[in-house]
């Protein structure tokens, strides 16, 4: 029966990395049309928002079959409700990069200093969420927090780019729907930053049974 146990419990884990890299894929495919006016980003971004959305219900299905019908010990209990929280914050992050991408029809990034700094953010981004999965997978402690100290950076340079905005906007520029999208797009980037530490939080409580108090 253990063993059986885990074997399903390694197909969990391929399930999220899956899940994981389909996040990836959704944010880049987002930063892509928004960088390059590549239409076929803004498709693939939104069909890599349906496929988390299908294998979010398959993970949940894998998670209360494995609660129903085995009998985990404290640890495997953790592991599984950590898996069920963690694959909740992955589908906001599909959400928020479909959104990113359906915004970016209406922006320019050429002419702005904030293009740059958009960029990283999606980089960092996509960053946290890799590491975020995979310190589910390794058990890996250093890089979980490695994660939430991340999110410090895309904080800063959030600011940095609310900051050039409002720069913008002072200095006449003469499009401002333009830059309130702008700034829409990476408050996106904020919260997918959001959501990749909450993953790393769940990870630090699979492991530790321990999790940040607010």
């Amino acid at each position: 029966m253990r063993n059986r146990f885990d074997e399903q419990l390694l197909q969990l884990n391929n399930e999220l990395i899956r899940m994981g890299a389909l996040c990836e894929e959704a944010i880049a495919y987002a930063v892509k049309y928004l960088t390059d006016r590549d239409a076929e980003m803004r498709e693939n971004a939104i069909d890599a928002e349906k496929k988390i959305d299908r294998k979010e219900r398959e993970i949940e299905s894998h998670c209360m079959k494995l609660l129903m019908h085995q009998q985990p010990v404290a640890t495997d209990f953790r592991l599984i409700a950590s898996a069920l929280k963690m694959i909740s914050d992955m589908e906001r992050i599909g959400d928020q990069a479909e959104d990113i991408a359906e915004i970016s029809e209406y922006v320019h990034l050429s002419d702005l200093s904030s293009r740059v700094h958009i960029t990283d953010m999606a980089e960092a981004v996509i960053h946290m969420v890799n590491n975020s999965i995979d310190s589910f997978v390794k058990k890996d402690l250093d890089i979980a927090y490695s994660v939430i100290t991340m999110d410090d950076t895309v904080d800063e340079i959030f600011l940095k780019v609310k900051k050039e905005l409002i720069e913008a906007v002072q200095n006449g520029h003469d499009d401002a729907e333009s830059l309130i999208d702008i700034l829409m797009i990476a408050k996106y980037f904020e919260r997918i930053g959001d959501h990749a530490e909450n993953i790393a939080e769940w990870v630090i409580y699979s492991i530790t049974g321990k999790h940040k108090t607010t």
